[in-house]
This record gives structure tokens, sequence and C-alpha cells, in this order.
């Protein structure tokens, strides 16, 4: 162990709480600590590089001329199954830490001096290396941040009154006013009275004696002392409001009781960090209609995604598309080199690369050692998966709930997810060779016919789109009929029946979703009000992903019904859905006729729905907004509008009815950027300019509208270009003269009532059959008929002519 002149450097110096420590997993592959040969940590930037044959570790050291690595080693502890259980001296919730579960080494090494175990005492490389063993992992940093409930401060925080101010002596500090406990410490911020808390997940207890203090006094803020950080945060909990909150006072609250928040220092872990422990704890079955297990799988292209914590729906997505060859011919490409990067965690080309060969190469696609080890069991066990940790974090950087940790839309975040890989694409041209977005297989034109049906003049449009969204019929099965009976359970009761619900076909909800419709536009040519309104394929995607809807208003609450939707697993035709253009004998409207008429006359209120409204209590002007809104159709339509937008900004201020705008806020000239954005997250233009106009041009709000309102005829009145508006120039639809035959590939499913909660996989059709990929756990097979109540997002291929 010799000295070595690279820990003078002034670059060394342990990770601030704020800096990202990668000592989980490489930022370039998936190898981690785990591995045999460990994982080197820089000791100047924290960049975390495997030590296996990649030698990605080493490879960082070169680049970035950061020659010092702290090299750490996990191994699964042995369980010894002939010691006796410990005995239960009392009841309390215990969880298993990393240190109950693994054994962890770390050797200092500089790759300059070619030193592999160096004296750790040198310099300050004590204090460095503590750092990051101790500091959070990327992971969990990011996890922590995402977690983090979006707390407000109450009136109970903000007019908190204290009383007679006066010193807490450490010794009164160190336990529970009523009990011996030392930990999980609650202080009363308004008599500075200390109570134990509830106990809680991981084995803290607590007797409950500070909530017994406000329920006897009725001071209604306490803090936890053990989260006290030195920025001046903690846990802070309402009992008044049943709630956390923020005190934006705190430090002074603090310092009232002789406190002093800046020299304390984090001891416990936050509410929020329980929170996130036990949900990655969650299991989910993996057996089939018998109650046997699958098959589990292994190989390349059956790795298992970790679950983060309410990271189903990104898995389901992920996994979707690297099965598609479009995605994986673009990102595995395990021969060729990755160029420098100063921070490869940071870099989206580097991680969709890293997932890839995650995913596909075979390489952690093993059974679990730890399984092994620790069950008797001859079956082979699922895998541990590779955890999409920095992908996500990439992909939901800056968005409002892909940033999250809360349970999110799959069908939401495949539209984002093609969204940002595309935006990519130009940087990455300029330092890659033979690059294409993989996301223009999903492209096609949908054709739009308007016709009126006085003068029967047509109008064509064509849209590019990346997807469809097709809305399921919704037919209770009357309750003779049902394949299930209602059995009584133990105790005589009988439990709610579960409502079934009638099959439907996928060609019948196509049928459905190109059928032509009557919508209620002004003719300028004939003076009619009544157009036919169909859209059809103009071309042909190679990948077709199709969005079934299966909702429906339950008591005002927007719920998701397991309607069984029948997919043909053999090849399926779409030839009757192709648009066949102007034909013989069709005349063109003027450029200035359809549709035209109704921005320029005033807006009349449907009176009997308007009637309907003004009788349940809502003001005249929040009627006219909402029926406006929902097409001026009838009352109820127009109250879910009500109900879903009662905290608007703008809601009662008034809305210009002479036809010159949309509503208050809105802009007769729509940014045709922000109509091409929503076109390219799959909504039409007519939508996104209506969208666009109830929003008052808000992205984002504009977004959530459309969602909430699939129903949407959309704004026809902008087919002439205002003044000023460039009309874009559009693209000549190349021709699309080959056979429509498509074949399901692969399906995400979705189990819970709302898209928000419950739980998604994926089934990907392999030359082994159907695979299930639920999260880390790959198997074959499943449940068919699962597949077809469950199914939320269909991607099928398009077959070579």
């Amino acid at each position: 162990m010799s000295d070595c002149p690279h820990v003078s450097s002034a670059s060394l110096s342990p990770p601030r709480a704020n800096q990202s420590v990668y000592r989980e997993d490489c930022t370039l592959c998936f190898d981690s600590i785990d591995s045999p040969e460990g994982l080197d940590v820089c000791l100047h930037c924290f960049n975390g590089g495997c030590a296996t044959d990649r030698q990605h570790g080493a490879k960082h050291a070169k680049d970035a001329k950061h020659p010092l690595a702290l090299n750490i080693k996990r191994t699964r502890k042995q369980k010894h199954r002939d010691e006796p259980p410990q005995k239960m001296s009392k009841l309390a919730i215990n969880a298993e830490t990393e240190e109950d579960r693994f054994d962890t080494v770390s050797t200092v090494k500089c790759f300059e001096c070619g030193s592999n175990d160096m004296d750790k005492r040198q310099g300050n490389l004590a204090a460095v290396v503590d750092g990051v063993l101790k500091a959070n992992t990327f992971a969990k940093q990011e996890e922590v941040k995402a977690w983090e409930q979006e707390m407000i401060p109450c009136e109970h925080t903000l007019c908190l009154e204290q009383g007679a101010a006066r010193q807490i002596h450490s010794q009164s500090l160190g336990h529970c006013s009523q009990c011996d406990l030392n930990q999980n410490l609650w202080l009363c911020l308004t008599c500075g009275n200390l109570g134990c808390g509830r106990a809680q997940f991981g084995g803290v207890g607590g007797n409950s004696h500070g909530v017994a203090h406000t329920d006897s006094t009725g001071h209604p803020v306490a803090v936890k002392l053990g989260s006290l950080t030195a920025d001046g945060s903690a846990d802070i909990y309402c009992y008044a409001c049943n709630e956390e909150r923020t005190d934006p006072e705190l430090v002074a609250h603090l310092a009232h009781w002789g406190i002093d928040i800046a020299g304390r220092e984090k001891t416990e872990k936050s509410l929020t960090e329980m929170q996130l422990e036990q949900n990655l704890r969650w299991e989910f079955s993996m057996t089939n209609e018998d109650g046997k297990e699958l098959k589990p799988m292994c190989g390349p292209g059956l790795t298992g995604l970790k679950n983060l914590g309410n990271s189903c729906y990104l898995a389901s997505v992920v996994q979707s598309l690297f099965a598609m060859p479009e995605f994986a011919q673009r990102y595995y490409r395990p021969d060729e080199k990755l160029p420098p990067s100063s921070n490869p965690a940071e870099d989206l080309e580097i991680q969709l690369r890293k997932m890839a060969d995650g995913l596909l190469s075979g390489r952690y696609a093993i059974p679990n050692s730890d399984v092994i080890s620790s069950e008797d069991t001859a079956e082979q066990p699922h895998q541990k998966g590779v955890a999409p940790a920095m992908l996500k974090h990439l992909i939901g950087r800056g968005h409002e709930e892909f940033s999250t940790m809360r349970q999110q839309d799959a069908f939401e975040f495949l539209l984002h997810l093609l969204k940002v890989v595309s935006r990519s694409q130009h940087a990455a041209k300029e330092h890659y060779k033979d690059v294409s977005d993989p996301v223009d297989a999903f492209r096609f034109v949908m054709e739009q016919k308007l016709q009126c049906l006085n003068c029967n003049k047509v109008r064509y449009r064509q849209d590019e789109v990346e997807n469809i969204s097709v809305a399921v019929p919704i037919k209770r099965l009357p309750k003779d009929t049902k394949m299930e009976g209602v059995t009584p359970g133990p105790d005589g009761a009988v439990e709610k029946e579960t409502e079934e619900f009638e099959s439907v076909t996928l060609q019948r909800c196509l049928d459905d979703f190109t059928a032509a419709e009557i919508v209620e536009l002004n003719c300028g040519a004939c003076g009619g009000k009544n157009f036919s309104k169909q859209s059809l394929f103009k071309t042909f995607p190679s990948v077709l992903a199709v969005n079934a809807r299966r909702f429906e208003i339950v008591n005002w609450v927007p719920t998701k019904q397991d309607v069984p939707v029948i997919v043909d697993e053999g090849t399926i035709d779409f030839e009757a859905y192709r648009s066949k253009g102007q034909q013989p004998g069709e005349e063109l409207l003027p450029e200035d006729a359809a549709g035209a008429g109704a921005s320029s006359k005033a807006f009349a209120p449907n009176e009997a729905a308007l009637s309907m409204l003004e009788a349940m209590g809502f003001p005249r002007v929040r009627c006219e907004k909402a029926l406006h809104a929902t097409g001026n159709t009838d009352a109820e339509t127009a109250s879910l509008w009500l109900f879903e937008h009662m905290e608007d900004h703008d809601i009662d201020e008034p809305m210009d009815l002479s036809g010159g705008g949309s509503g208050a806020g809105s802009s007769s000239a729509i940014d045709p950027e922000k109509v091409e954005m929503l076109g390219n997250m799959g909504f039409e233009p007519p939508q996104a300019r209506q969208a666009l106009k109830e929003t008052g041009g808000d992205m984002e709000r504009a977004v959530e509208w459309l969602f909430n309102h699939p129903e949407a005829t959309g704004d026809f009145g902008e087919e002439q270009q205002d003044a000023g508006e460039q009309k874009p120039e559009s693209k000549p639809v190349e021709e699309d003269n080959k056979p429509a035959n498509f074949k399901l590939q692969s399906i995400v499913c979705h189990k819970g009532s709302s898209i928000h909660a419950g739980h998604y996989v994926a089934f990907i059709r392999k030359d082994s059959g159907w695979i299930l990929f639920n999260d880390e756990k790959v198997a074959l097979g499943g449940d068919v008929e699962e597949m077809s109540k469950f199914a939320y997002v269909y991607f099928f291929r398009r077959e070579a002519a």
C-alpha cells in the first residue's frame, strides 16, 4: 500500500447532499455491485463504471482523467435454516435491511498508479469513501424526490400560536415525555411537548403518545425531530387537517424552543422514504387460471424490468417497444463503441442503448441466485430484472406527471416516450452513422371526409398520426346470463356481485371508429347546417398502436370497465378501413366554405339544456361555457364538464358569444405549432384546435382537456386560415397500395378501475409463444381471457406484401 500522489487532487471531496452518486449500476450498462468484479465508483465525480470485461470504469477514468475509484462488491448472505427462530418478546413491524441481506466490501484503486487496494487513511480518502457509501444511490435519490408529495401549508401552520418560549434541554429532547422511547419523536410546535409517534413500517417503535397529546390539548401541528435537515425541511403533520403539511416558518418555530435547525443532522428516514420502501415490496401473482405457476423464461429478449415503485406502466411500454425490430436495430449495437460523454447518465442516446443492451443481449436474463439459496424449490426462479432508473429519470424530467413516482397512464406514457425519442434523433444524427427514427414505423395518414348533407359537396383533409384510440362499447350482461354465480361467504353473507360485460370484437370497435357521424357546421356554399364526417386510413404504418378505451362515468367518476375485446390472433385485413379519396362525381367545397361560417355567427346555447343546468344551481355564465365546450348537446354532458372545470381560474369570466372567439381567454388565431405538437401526440387538428381554444392556448391543459373529452367534435371553423396565419406547407402523401394485413404482436394490459391505479403488464408474441412480462418476472403463457378483458394498448405489425 504505497502513497498515491492523486489523493491530493483538488477535485477529491465527499459528495454533497444533492449530488448524484452512481454506486448501484454502471451508467453505460447494467453490470452492478452484484457482479463478481464489483462496480468502480469514481471518487472525483461519482460516476459508476463496471469492473467486468467491459471495463467501463477504466474507460471513464481514462477519458475524464479521474484516476481514483472506489470498487464496491456486494454478495448475498447465506441463511442457515437449522437455527431456531428468535424468541418473540414484543409485537413489532420488522423489515429486512440491506445490511441484513448482503455483505459489502470496498477497496480504493488508482488506475494510473495501478494500485488496487490503497490505504484509505491517506489524505481525505476516508471522508470521501464514507460519504460515497452513506449517500443515497442515484436511483434512491431520484425516487425519494419523485415520491415527495405536493404538500402545502394550512391555516394551522400559517397561524400557529406558540406558548411561552423556553429552552428544551438535550436530555429532554432525548425521549418521549410519557415513555422511554428515544426515536420516532414528534415535537408539538404549540407547547413543546415531546411524544412518540405510531409504530411505523421498518421496525420503528411507537406508542402514539404524540397523538394522545393532541387529542387531550387540541394542539394541531407537530414535527418529526429525526427528519430535520439543515436546509429547513422536515416531516410536519397537522392533526386537525389529518394531512402532511409544510411550515414556511419552521426555522423560527423551532428556534422558539431553542432548537437550531441549521445544526441538526437527519438521523431517521422520512415518511416518504419509508413509503417508498413499503411500495417496493408488493408482489404479484404469476399463476394461470388453474393456479399453477407459469414457467419462468430467461435469455436474449427475455429480460425483466425491476419495479421502481409504481413503474409498471413504464416497464410494459418499454418491453413492447424494444421487442420491435425498429427499436432493436436502432439502439442495440453491441459492436459499436459509444463516444465519450461527460455525463452518460444524462445522455438519452446512451441510456436508450443501455436499455436495449439490458433487454436484448440476454446478459442479465439469468435466474435469481438469491432465491435458489433461500428457498426449497425445484422450480427455476424468476430474474432480478434490471432497474430502469436512469432512463425513467431522463424520460420524465420536466414532465409534471412522469417525473413523479405515481402510477401513470401507459398510453399517455407511450405518446410521451415516442415524442421524446423522435425529438432526440436530430442530435443523434450529428454523432452517429446510419441513424433512423424508430418512431417512423408508427406514423401514418388519416384522411377525413366532410360532406354537406344539403348540397353534397365534400372536403378532404389529411393528418399524420401515430396511433388511434377506439371506444369499446360497454353493455352489461343480464344477471341470469352471467357465467359465474354469487356464492355466500363463510359467515353466510353474500358479497357484492361482480359486474360482467358483453364481449365485443375489435372489428366492431374499428367499425365504430371509422363510421360516418353527423356534426353541426355551417356550409358556406349552401347554408346547410349538417355535415357527415368520416375518418379512414389513407396510408398504413408498419406498427399500428391502438388504444382501447373502456371508460364510462359511474357516480360522476370515470371508471374503467373490464369489457372482453376479442381479437383474431391470425391475420386481420384492414382494407375495409382504407380511404378511397375523392370519388368520381364528387364536387369539392370552396376553400372557405366548410365551417367558415360557424365562426362568424353568434353561439346560441341549447335553451332546454341551459334551463336544466340553471335548475341544478349553476350560474348562467358557467352553463353557457359548458354547453359551448361540449358541442351544445345536452345537460348531462355539460354538467360533467362543469364538475371537471370547477377550479378553472376563468370559470366565471363571461364568454364571447358573438362568434369572434371560443371562450374566455381564447384567441381567434391558434398557434399552428401547438396544433402540430398535439397532432404528434395522436390528436386530430380539429380536436387540437378546439382544445387550445378551450384552454386559452395552454398546451398542458389542452392535453388534459383532450383526454377528458375523447368525443369532442372538433373546431372546423379554422379550415379557412386566419389573417396573418401562414398555412403550413403540406407534404404530398406517398401512395400506399400494399395489402393492409396486420397481425397482433404485443399487448399492454391493465388491471384496475382507473388508469392511475392498479397494475400493468405486457404480453409479447415470441417464437416460443406469448410471453408475459410482469415487471422483473418473465414467463411463458398466461391467461388469454385476461388478455381480452384487460388489454389497454394493442400493437399490430403489418405483414410484408
